[in-house]
């Protein structure tokens, strides 16, 4: 049976991504590590070893992200859901931060090291505390970064989200490097034990013999225990994590960013075709059945997508709900609905993009002529977006949504409002429209972390009002933003009818 959320709608609507997946580097994302791995694995210690600093300056509070760019002077700074600037969180290895309200989504460090020239470094939360959202917000973290660094300790194993997050990177084209840290406890080697003391009291002990490394020991067993769950990941290099070697897995993270930056550097030319001089329009197009058009199929992208997000937020509610009563609890619930919120968030954008993108190429080709090319897309899309600052609701579209500890919907708008809300901030957006943001404020942290707070039916009371919150301002965000749309997409177009070529 076919799943509802996949059919296809009317004619230039495209299908829907119905889930989070992995994007493809774009050529002008920044290029990034990131780095991910179970506790216990010493990620942190790695990172530091990679960038000749001490592990306490790597430090950042539990569930966010830890951006390591590089800069002529180091500087740290928190970016917090609920601000629009970010909060200088002090450089100095042995300060603690301040008391922030909430977690922050990410933490920046900058440093002078020469590696971060190549590349930045993102350290991630746990693996094991990500969950379903967690797992689909680094997967597209990975995806834009272009490379994945896991970490894995000598004496641990892989769990099964774990191989299920490599499965999903192992359909795309990031590169994966393996890492493999000394555990806490090593392996016997043969030779010790009972049979030594045996061949001692016959005689034939040859003497010492050499014990095996451990860690050369596990990174084969990991191997061969990973590649019997995923086959695609044959390719991938792993690397024993000890001091004297990290220079080894140096070099492998330079020589892949090498080569991604010539990759990335060719995938697009710098003057595409058709971003100059004159289009002319088709004959025969009729402005007001063209502007019909152009209607009905906003209002039905607008009306898909928003069946999409209640069925998503649906999800939400029952892993919440199954997390409260039996997993994280109530003083684990606000970093729960932040991540799921998160992931929700992606998830909206993406499917707003593709909609929009949808909804432009249909549209331009009934007045240019199909194919469109790429440099005729750019300046339709460029010429809509400078539209929309003629509508009075396009200050609102960059607004945040801030679920609030009473369970309410606060907005917050400003572009440095959304960038506090990025987990790994991306290359400067072409789309359209700007992203959807939907996270928790200080005060739902402050609420459920306290100790008089811990009654699992009021938090289950309070999750299914706040989410029924954020889904009718969710509605009215994606219905106002093809409204926008549809108008800004007419004026073009209808101005290009008028003149019989492309002005943009």
């Amino acid at each position: 049976m076919p799943d509802p959320r996949r059919q296809a709608g009317p004619a230039g609507c495209v299908p829907l991504p119905a889930r989070l997946g992995m994007t493809a580097p774009g050529p002008d994302e920044p290029m990034a590590v990131v780095v991910a791995g179970p506790a216990g694995a010493n990620r942190r210690e790695l990172i530091a070893g990679l960038l000749g600093v001490e592990a306490a300056t790597l430090a950042v509070p539990p569930g966010s992200n830890l951006l390591v760019q590089h800069a002529a002077t180091a500087t740290r700074a928190a970016y917090v859901p609920g601000y629009r600037q970010p909060h200088a969180y002090g450089a100095d290895p042995l300060a603690a931060g301040p008391a922030l309200a909430r977690p922050p989504r990410r933490v920046e460090l900058s440093l002078p090291d020469p590696l971060l020239r190549h590349f930045a470094v993102v350290d991630t939360p746990d693996t094991g505390t990500l969950g379903v959202a967690g797992g689909r917000v680094l997967r597209d973290a990975v995806g834009r970064a272009g490379a994945l660094l896991f970490v894995i300790s000598a004496d641990q194993a892989f769990s099964a989200a774990e191989l299920h997050l490599l499965a999903e990177v192992a359909r795309t084209r990031v590169e994966v490097f393996f890492a493999v840290t000394p555990g806490v406890t090593a392996p016997a080697a043969p030779g010790d034990g009972t049979r030594a003391q045996d061949r001692a009291a016959s005689g034939t002990d040859p003497g010492p013999t050499r014990r095996l490394d451990p860690v050369s020991v596990s990174i084969e067993a990991h191997r061969a225990a990973l590649l019997a769950a995923v086959p695609a990941l044959t390719p991938a290099r792993w690397f024993p994590a000890r001091h004297a070697e990290l220079p080894q897995l140096r070099r492998a993270l330079v020589g892949w960013a090498a080569d991604e930056a010539l990759r990335r550097g060719s995938a697009c030319p710098p003057v595409p075709a058709g971003a100059h001089g004159r289009i002319p329009v088709l004959a025969g197009v009729e402005p007001g059945e063209l502007a019909d058009r152009i209607d009905r199929q906003a209002r039905a992208c607008a009306r898909r997508i928003r069946q999409h997000l209640a069925l998503e937020l649906a999800n939400i509610h029952l892993r919440v709900v199954q997390e409260i009563v039996f997993g994280v609890g109530c003083a684990g619930l606000p970093q729960l609905l932040d991540r799921e919120m998160e992931a929700l968030s992606l998830l909206a954008t993406a499917q707003c993009d593709e909609a929009v993108r949808g909804l432009v190429d249909e549209a331009a080709a009934r007045v240019f002529g199909a194919p469109l090319a790429e440099g005729v897309r750019r300046r339709i899309t460029h010429a809509v977006r400078w539209g929309l600052a003629d509508h009075p609701d396009a200050p609102e579209l960059d607004r945040v949504l801030l679920v609030t500890s009473t369970a309410g919907v606060a907005g917050l708008t400003g572009a440095g409002a959304l960038d506090a809300l990025a987990g790994l901030p991306g290359a400067q957006r072409n789309e359209v429209l700007p992203p959807v943001g939907v996270a928790l404020n200080g005060g739902c942290w402050q609420h459920w972390r306290a100790p008089g707070n811990n009654d699992p039916n009021a938090a289950r009371s309070w999750a299914q009002r706040a989410l029924r919150e954020v889904e009718l301002e969710l509605s009215r965000e994606v219905s106002r933003r093809f409204e926008v749309i549809r108008l800004s997409l007419g004026a073009v177009l209808a101005d290009a009818l008028d003149h019989g070529i492309l002005l943009a």
